[in-house]
């Protein structure tokens, strides 16, 4: 059993889409859902006769990784030791839970392959038959000299380099797979990061306690991107990613990028 851990924000169609999508998948019943309900505007929620276990909690908005937390803590709970934090804002590939469940063979802590769902990319010069080709994360890419993380072959029509399972600096928290192993060493995700950045905080404290992080392209969603948050480049997350670069800069990047992050943040302030 694999324990997914989503969070909602005021985007109820889009956590509606989201469970409409993995009832879908081969062998979904193999997964439980939690949503964390974080909305500041409530709403009822009716759960239809899905094939896998969803469980929706209503919680104060502390954040994703308030959210992301209280699900694992849910799960941990009820003995389930797999878990996958993942956005509501994605649709699932067909074989998304046996991949999964192959993946937790080789690798304790790992992503997958995102696209951008059709219609949904940064750019908007792609042709039709390239619409759901399009690469949002193949892989994670630390630069450390900026104090950066990147996608690797983000906007890039997939054509079949991205195929390797492999070691990566990070994953998204847009789909991040880990056990109770990791949990157990590196404990729960850092709630002061509230939005963005909170994910790569998770992979440097998983690596700095001895797990390595791997890319598994088997393992397929499509992504709505940062629709939760206004769209990519929106006000609020231009101001989150700020924010917590700087905070994730100063804990883990060398010396010389913690001054020039010093000297930047207090220059746009």
């Amino acid at each position: 059993m694999i324990g997914l851990v989503t969070v909602n924000y005021n985007q109820y169609q889009l956590t509606r889409e989201f469970l409409d999508s993995l009832r879908k998948v081969k062998q979904s019943n193999e997964a439980t859902v939690f949503i964390a309900d974080v909305s500041t505007k409530k709403e009822a929620f009716s759960l239809k006769d899905y094939p896998m276990k969803v469980i929706l909690v209503d919680l104060p908005n502390k954040g994703y990784a308030f959210g992301i937390n209280q699900g694992i803590k849910y799960f941990l709970s009820k003995k389930i030791n797999r878990f996958c934090a993942i956005n509501n804002d994605v649709s699932f590939d067909g074989n998304f839970v046996v991949e999964a469940e192959k993946g937790f063979v080789k690798a304790d802590i790992f992503g997958g392959k995102i696209y951008y769902a059709p219609g949904y990319e940064y750019h908007k010069t792609y042709k039709k038959n390239q619409l759901g080709k399009v690469v949002w994360y193949a892989g994670g890419i630390n630069d450390w000299k900026n104090a950066f993380t990147f996608h690797r072959g983000v906007d890039q029509v997939d054509d079949g380099k991205f195929d390797r399972f492999e070691e990566t600096d990070f994953i998204t928290g847009c789909m991040m797979f880990f056990n109770k192993k990791v949990t157990d060493k590196v404990g729960f995700w850092d709630e002061k990061y509230f939005l963005y950045y909170e994910d790569s905080d998770f992979c440097e404290r998983a690596k700095q306690s001895g797990f390595k992080l791997y890319y598994n392209p088997k393992i397929i969603i499509y992504h709505k991107n940062a629709q939760s948050t206004g769209g990519s480049g929106s006000a609020l997350h231009q101001t989150y990613q700020r924010k917590n670069r700087f905070i994730f800069g100063l804990k883990y990047a060398p010396f010389k990028t913690k001054i020039h992050l010093i000297k930047n943040y207090l220059l746009r302030k």
